[in-house]
């Protein structure tokens, strides 16, 4: 007997509360990453690899991968510079889909049959995005055509929007600690200067600055230089 809806959304939706638990307690935006494609390899029926992607100025960027082969079809993306993964995070398309890598495809002509040499027969992707920003864009992959029915597309949306929020917030999370460990080295530095070299607070700032603007090395690293060696800069 063929299982009801609710047969089959009541694990994902154990599984997608398990999968949120899991991504707030990673520590890093790459660990966080990494559990993300774990999980939808496991969440979305259909799926053998899995990875997320991003472009920055017109240049793909492989965050994490299940395997080797999805970073080598990241890589032919690049190589192209065409994809569903590619169109994605450039053109802002939420959801993508190849149902048969053995039929031609019109939009993605040269990348298509590439991935059919990797032994692929269907892929499926999202958006990864949140209200104000677009992350990147998470890749599913089967080795067999028609391998995402309606339920898999639906149920990858839900967990792209899900792990989106979880990829913003790690994200968010690891910028904030590197400015307050930031703020921690340049008012070290700043002491030093303070103490060692009788400078005021103001003055201190200051040759700060104009060290960083001066060398054209980031704040950060002067400060580090300076919480190292005592010295003043010039």
């Amino acid at each position: 007997m063929a299982q009801e809806p609710d047969d089959v959304w009541e694990p994902f939706a154990i599984g997608l509360a398990d999968m949120a638990r899991d991504l707030l307690a990673q520590d890093s935006v790459q660990a966080t990453l990494d559990r993300i494609v774990a999980h939808a390899s496991v969440l979305i029926k259909g799926v053998d690899e899995a990875g997320i992607l991003t472009v920055r100025h017109g240049e793909i960027h492989a965050l994490s991968a299940t395997s080797d082969l999805v970073r080598t079809a990241d890589r032919i993306q690049q190589d192209l510079r065409e994809g569903p993964c590619f169109d994605a995070v450039v053109d802002r398309r939420q959801v993508y889909t190849i149902e048969d890598l053995r039929e031609p495809h019109e939009r993605w002509t040269r990348f298509a049959p590439e991935l059919r040499k990797l032994g692929m027969g269907s892929s499926l992707g999202f958006l990864l995005f949140t209200e104000d920003d677009a992350l990147g864009a998470l890749n599913l992959y089967s080795r067999v055509p028609h391998a995402f029915d309606d339920m898999a597309q639906r149920a990858g949306w839900v967990l792209a929007s899900h792990a989106a929020v979880a990829f913003s917030a790690a994200r968010t999370q690891q910028q904030l600690s590197h400015a307050l460990e930031t703020r921690h080295e340049i008012g070290e530095a700043m002491g030093i200067l303070m103490e060692r070299h009788g400078l005021s607070e103001d003055t201190a700032f200051k040759a700060l600055k104009k060290a960083s603007q001066d060398r054209n090395i980031k704040l950060r690293d002067i400060a580090r230089q300076i919480c190292r060696t005592g010295e003043r800069p010039d």
